[in-house]
C-alpha cells in the first residue's frame, strides 16, 4: 500500500544513520517494528501481581533431571 507521509527529515536522517539500513523504507519499517515490540513488552508490566504461582514449584529440579535423549 503506497502512503505519503510528512516525516521529520532530521529525525529520519538520525534513524537512517543509526540503523545502518540501506533505504529509508527499511529504516521506517524497522522503527515501526521496534515501536510495536516496545509497546507490547510494556503491556507485560500490567500482568505483574496477577499471575498465581505454586510456591512448591522447584525450578532447579528441572535443571537437574536426566533426559532419555541427551543433547
Amino acid at each position: 500500500m503506497a502512503t505519503n507521509l510528512a516525516l521529520d527529515n532530521a529525525l529520519l536522517a538520525q534513524a537512517f544513520s543509526l540503523s545502518g539500513l540501506k533505504t529509508k523504507r527499511e529504516t521506517v519499517n524497522a522503527a515501526l517494528a521496534e515501536y510495536v515490540a516496545k509497546r507490547r513488552a510494556s503491556e507485560i508490566v500490567d500482568l505483574f501481581g496477577t499471575v498465581d504461582y505454586d510456591p512448591a514449584y522447584d525450578y532447579k529440579a528441572l535443571r537437574n533431571r536426566s533426559d532419555d535423549n541427551p543433547s
